[in-house]
């Protein structure tokens, strides 16, 4: 009984880390970017809404192709590419998008950035 009890202890405190992950979602882009790079960026979160990650994710490189110079396309892409288990290309692009994060402390303290960048 106590090994059961024990497990599911285990078990709970390692599910709590991922659905406090699980709730962070793409992110608008800055008001100065360019008016293209947004339509795109919010084309992405339109599918991602309704999971299409994989579109989301072409949306998000579009938005980047425009403009790479934000932090929040950066953490668009890395969360679609996580959510496609691409995890080695999401822990690329949330570097980048910590290192462009320009003060936005949604990117810096999101928790899944840093569970894939180390914190």
């Amino acid at each position: 009984m106590r090994k059961l009890l024990a497990s599911l202890l285990v078990a709970f405190v390692m599910m709590v880390p991922f659905s406090a992950m699980a709730d962070e979602g793409p992110m608008k882009l800055p008001d100065n970017a360019p008016e293209s790079a947004k339509m795109h960026n919010q084309e992405g979160i339109k599918h991602w809404n309704k999971g299409h990650y994989d579109v989301a994710f072409k949306h998000f490189e579009e938005s980047a192709g425009i403009d790479a110079s934000n932090g929040e396309i950066h953490f668009n892409e890395a969360i679609a590419l996580d959510k496609m288990g691409r995890h080695g290309e999401a822990t690329m692009h949330f570097k980048a998008a910590k290192d462009r994060a320009g003060g936005n402390q949604a990117i810096t303290n999101s928790p899944i950035l840093n569970a894939h960048i180390g914190g």
